[in-house]
């Protein structure tokens, strides 16, 4: 826990008030924090927060030719899929169950390969997986880099304001944050190149992954559809891009208690579940702050869990060896009356009913 206290970089206002309590910036101290964190001129070692923008900055002329170009209905439906559904499962299956929680484990590397290159590449493994460890054990407290008490851009901004990992760590502390990472297959650093970088993951094997999925995939586009299909897409990258920024904010009720009584089991944190994100993503967020380590947050029968299907999909085709499944234990803890038989006795015969 302690670890966990000080891995991430401190923003300039700070995690706490005075008092302890969550320090709240005005919007202009986070916008101030904001392109302090981007510069790279000013600091080399902002060049993660740096890419992680600049990158949804290069894909808005794709959206932008989508809308006034090549606009069509037969396209917004396309586009609409690939960045609410496609786009947004992949985000769980790879960033979420796989890279931070280690739910699911991949027979080899090759199956982890194309697993994590089935989208655009947008968001740096490093910027997600440490920060969101962090965000599990202070969720909703200071120190939670995507506290939604803090407010909308708190949470809008946090990959550049407070999931970075801290620039100052021993050797020791880098070593346990590269261990946070290692089964990710991103390239690290070695504790001299961090001290230069100020991050686990290589400016060099980063940016070359990056630019080889973009070529991949804007070649694979435009072979199926030509420069229309290939702008709608990585238009709609760009949009999920933005999008996934407001998640955090939104699931843990933008900074109120909005659980409700039998939706959201889970009581130690401000984390509800939501119909939209769960459909088209399998983000049942309430549930998944249950069992984190679960590779199904969709447990009840209307919960659409896309992720799920996917992983148990690969399981069955043997890419994946083996998962974790909190589903028995969800229903043995907060939904006894469902999961279990209940038997009764008939007020007319006497005899003894069982419910299957």
């Amino acid at each position: 826990m302690a670890f966990l206290n000080t891995v991430l970089e401190p923003p300039a206002y700070g995690w706490t008030d005075k008092c302890g309590n969550l320090a709240k910036p005005t919007a202009s101290q986070i916008f101030k924090q904001f392109f302090s964190r981007l510069n790279i001129f000013s600091n080399r070692r902002n060049w993660l927060p740096f890419l992680s923008w600049f990158m949804v900055l290069t894909l808005t002329p794709f959206f932008l030719l989508f809308i006034f170009k090549y606009f069509s209905i037969t396209l917004l439906v396309v586009t609409f899929l690939y960045s609410m559904v496609i786009m947004g499962t992949h985000g769980t299956i790879w960033y979420h169950r796989y890279c931070t929680h280690k739910a699911f484990k991949f027979r080899n590397n090759f199956w982890r390969f194309i697993t994590q290159n089935l989208t655009l590449k947008i968001i740096p493994e490093e910027i997600y997986v440490v920060s969101h460890h962090v965000h599990h054990a202070l969720s909703d407290k200071p120190g939670d880099p995507y506290n939604a008490q803090g407010g909308f851009l708190y949470c809008f901004l946090a990959d550049a304001n407070h999931q970075p990992i801290n620039r100052n760590m021993s050797e020791a502390d880098y070593n346990r944050c590269v261990m946070l990472m290692r089964h990710t297959g991103v390239k690290a650093n070695t504790y001299k190149q961090y001290q230069k970088w100020g991050t686990v993951a290589n400016p060099f094997y980063t940016v070359a992954g990056v630019v080889l999925s973009w070529g991949f995939w804007f070649t694979a586009f435009y072979l199926i559809g030509g420069i229309p299909l290939a702008c709608a897409l990585f238009g709609a990258a760009g949009f999920w891009a933005v999008g996934v920024r407001t998640f955090n904010y939104e699931g843990h009720g933008k900074g109120k208690d909005a659980r409700r009584e039998g939706v959201d089991h889970n009581r130690n944190d401000m984390s509800v579940n939501q119909l939209w994100p769960g459909i088209v993503a399998g983000e049942w967020h309430n549930n998944h702050h249950l069992f984190p380590k679960s590779a199904r947050s969709g447990f009840k029968p209307h919960q659409v869990d896309m992720a799920w299907y996917y992983i148990k999909f690969m399981h069955t085709m043997g890419a994946v060896t083996s998962y974790h499944d909190s589903k028995k234990s969800f229903y043995a803890n907060y939904c006894n009356a469902i999961a279990e038989p209940q038997n009764k006795i008939c007020p007319e015969t006497g005899l003894l009913l069982t419910k299957v």
